[in-house]
């Protein structure tokens, strides 16, 4: 069966600085229409960066959606569209946490939510670090965290640890790192 579903009209309700918001007329693969809105975003990256003591980077910050404090990797927007995401890695895990790291691997893309979101976000690992000073952006203002990785994965079964790119990336971590990849 074709799922394909082909784009007919397209008008933008919103354009900001971060996402805009459009609502498509698409044609479905029974012949009918359906409305389909879309947040576009330029897409992201996260750092999953496990120390030589089997500690995972962390950070802690207000997230205004939600109006709470979340933990999680060290993450960042890119800058535009076209940004290599693994320059914006390294620039997001030196800018959160003050950490540089030898060895980057990618972990794999992630779809946050492909329902009504066009986001990609690239996750990666990192071992091998060194410390230096932390830049945040001038309206980000968080602290800095090490958790055993053990610990962080418990906290992600438990449900302490809401945010998908973290539960993710983390387990990925974990997983290569318990096969003797990492």
């Amino acid at each position: 069966m074709n799922l394909e579903e082909k784009q007919l009209k397209s008008e933008y309700l919103y354009k900001g600085k971060i996402i805009n918001l459009r609502r498509d007329e698409a044609l479905l693969p029974n012949g009918t229409t359906a409305l389909r809105e879309v947040v576009e975003h330029p897409g992201g990256v996260c750092v999953a960066a496990l120390t030589d003591k089997n500690e995972v980077l962390m950070v802690k910050q207000f997230r205004y959606p939600y109006s709470e404090v979340i933990l999680e990797i060290p993450a960042g927007k890119r800058d535009h569209k076209d940004e290599n995401p693994l320059e914006c890695g390294i620039r997001e895990l030196k800018e959160e946490t003050g950490a540089t790291a030898k060895n980057l691997f990618f972990l794999g893309k992630l779809y946050p939510s492909p329902g009504y979101v066009g986001e990609i976000i690239w996750m990666y690992g990192a071992t091998d670090l060194s410390f230096g000073d932390t830049c945040p952006d001038e309206d980000e203002f968080l602290d800095v965290e090490k958790i055993p990785l053990e610990t962080l994965v418990e906290k992600i079964m438990s449900g302490e640890i809401k945010d998908a790119k973290t539960q993710t990336a983390v387990l990925k971590l974990k997983y290569l790192r318990d096969k003797g990849e990492i």
